[in-house]
């Protein structure tokens, strides 16, 4: 087992130090300077703001200089918002997205697998099918499409909720629902397809011959077998649902990292854009190694670790 989560942890290292290569050098290879747009013609104050941001630097120094910032976590200041730096900028947009997207996958996991349970159980019914029609349009509307129809009509028509901004929890409920409804009808489609195969299996049939409760059946031998799948497909969801969250900031107005991306793309804020993509990299890539770890403590059958190799 340690085996196996210090080879997942190189793996790890080495996924987030390819993506920052990459970002670093696709951000060179963009023509002209952050300063392009500036309102002056003072060559020498261009210079002098080169200069300063080191972007006058020779390439490779230019580079050395950006793993170094990585490593001592220190992204130094923003070209466009001189007074604050990258790391002030990240502490206060992380915590809001992190709320935001911590309900997401709170609200998509619990109503997918219940959603997904509900429908096994009552398969081929009236209750099989509405589930998996919300399942087919939550996989079928684009969480800015669905976004933009629940402010139309829960917050512009009836009146219900607020349309933007981030500051009660009844601010949160619309963008949550926008981008909570697609993974819960992936989770929902596939936590039903799974329960029903296990509940074709002959341990739960041994079960239901010794008159176990069907509770007990359900929640404590077939659940945790049907939801395997779930547990694997985790990353992509928390993959999607961490994008999804850039667009569904800028919709709702809410001030969290997706704000200080978009904004530093538009402006072309080289430290803030960087800065960004690695931290939201590293975050991403280590919650794909603790689903990693997840999946080898719920599953028996996968062996972490063998004598003189590992799996």
């Amino acid at each position: 087992m340690v085996t196996y989560i210090v080879k997942r942890f190189v793996y790890m290292i080495v996924t987030v130090f390819i993506i920052a290569t990459l970002t670093f050098f696709l951000m060179n290879l963009i023509p002209g300077s952050p300063f392009n747009e500036e309102r002056t013609t003072n060559a020498v104050v261009q210079q002098n703001l080169e200069e300063h941001y080191h972007l006058h630097e020779p390439l490779a120094v230019q580079y050395v200089l950006y793993l170094k910032s990585i490593i001592t976590l220190d992204f130094g200041p923003s070209i466009k918002q001189p007074t604050e730096t990258v790391n002030a900028l990240l502490g206060r947009g992380f915590p809001i997205s992190a709320e935001l997207g911590i309900w997401t996958v709170l609200i998509a996991l619990i109503s997918g697998v219940a959603l997904g349970v509900f429908a096994a159980l009552k398969h081929n019914h009236v209750i099989d099918y509405m589930a998996m029609t919300i399942a087919v349009l939550g996989i079928s509307i684009p969480n800015f499409v669905l976004a933009t129809m629940l402010i139309q009509q829960l917050a512009v028509q009836l009146e219900w909720l607020p349309a933007a901004t981030w500051s009660s929890p009844a601010h949160m409920v619309l963008p949550v629902l926008a981008l909570a409804t697609g993974p819960m009808a992936i989770i929902a489609r596939l936590t039903r397809s799974s329960m029903l195969e296990t509940l074709t299996q002959d341990y739960i049939k041994t079960a239901r011959a010794k008159g176990l409760s069907p509770y007990k059946i359900i929640v404590k031998h077939a659940l945790k077998n049907a939801l395997m799948p779930v547990v694997t497909i985790m990353g992509t969801l928390l993959a999607g649902i961490l994008t999804g969250t850039f667009v569904i900031e800028k919709i709702f107005a809410i001030p969290g990292m997706g704000k200080y991306f978009v904004e530093g793309i538009n402006q072309r804020d080289y430290p803030v854009i960087m800065g960004t993509t690695v931290f939201y990299s590293a975050f991403l890539v280590f919650m794909l190694f603790l689903v990693d770890i997840a999946y080898g403590f719920l599953d028996p059958r996968i062996k972490l670790h063998k004598e003189g190799g590992s799996s």
